[in-house]
């Protein structure tokens, strides 16, 4: 029977900003606009090409710098993606593990990055977590990218929706989410479960290791069961945002069914 009784946990109140608090520059349309609809998120400047500007009038406001596409790109990172919009903003507030765990209900997914290092994949997670209804992502402080434009591009506005907590101790973030009741399930070629047949009704954690490298040995031994998603032999291995895409869905199906 599937059972956990939340047990108290203690965690600091204290708050840190994502990246430390130097500012960033956010660029593509869905993730500017995400941001400027965040009343989380304080906007410090706005660059804009004409079209865009007219085009988007009511949700930038008048406090807007234009500027050519190619005025706009030499501003940015090479190779941004600026779709003629970028913002500078300051980085958002952390969340606290406490805090994520105070708006689950009895059923919600939480899902767990274990040293996943390359920003375009945790930002394809997160769009994926809010897509389908995750109620947050969890990284490593180290080893995990900070919300810079590259993230936020990839997240498509899901970096302003879905909370995302940093994680100093992995293995001792995932023990506090045992004790609030949360059963945790690492993704793993050596499962021994298809995680299409699994019970995810209730408080889960899906467990996903880095890219290349898996789960650790702490982080598997930590997780109540080790399940796989199947696929063919010839090519068995998923990229973790898209093992994060299909577990995500494996649940909210269950969710709507």
């Amino acid at each position: 029977m599937r059972s956990r009784a939340p047990r108290p946990h203690r965690l600091s109140r204290e708050r840190q900003q994502r990246g430390g608090h130097q500012s960033v520059w956010l660029y593509g349309r869905h993730a500017v606009l995400a941001a400027l609809a965040n009343p989380d998120r304080r906007v410090e400047r706005i660059l804009a090409t004409k079209e865009f500007a007219e085009r988007h009038a009511g949700e930038l406001g008048s406090k807007v710098d234009l500027f050519s596409r190619e005025e706009l790109g030499q501003r940015l990172p090479a190779g941004a993606v600026h779709q003629g919009i970028a913002a500078l903003v300051a980085p958002l507030e952390d969340p606290q593990l406490e805090d994520l765990l105070a708006k689950c209900g009895d059923h919600a997914l939480v899902l767990a990055l274990d040293q996943v290092t390359d920003p375009h994949n945790v930002g394809a997670i997160l769009r994926s977590a809010a897509a389908f209804g995750v109620a947050g992502l969890v990284v490593t402080e180290r080893h995990a990218p900070a919300d810079t434009g590259v993230l936020a591009k990839a997240a498509s506005g899901a970096l302003e929706i879905v909370p995302l907590v940093r994680a100093v101790n992995l293995a001792r973030t995932l023990d506090q989410l045992k004790e609030a009741g949360f059963w945790l399930y690492g993704l793993d070629e050596k499962g021994d479960a298809a995680i299409g047949d699994l019970d995810l009704a209730g408080r889960t954690c899906i467990v996903l290791g880095a890219e290349g490298e898996g789960l650790r040995r702490l982080t598997a031994e930590k997780c109540d069961r080790l399940v796989t998603i199947p696929t063919d032999a010839r090519l068995a291995a998923l990229n973790v945002s898209n093992a994060a895409a299909i577990a995500a869905y494996e649940w909210a199906r269950r969710r709507t069914s």
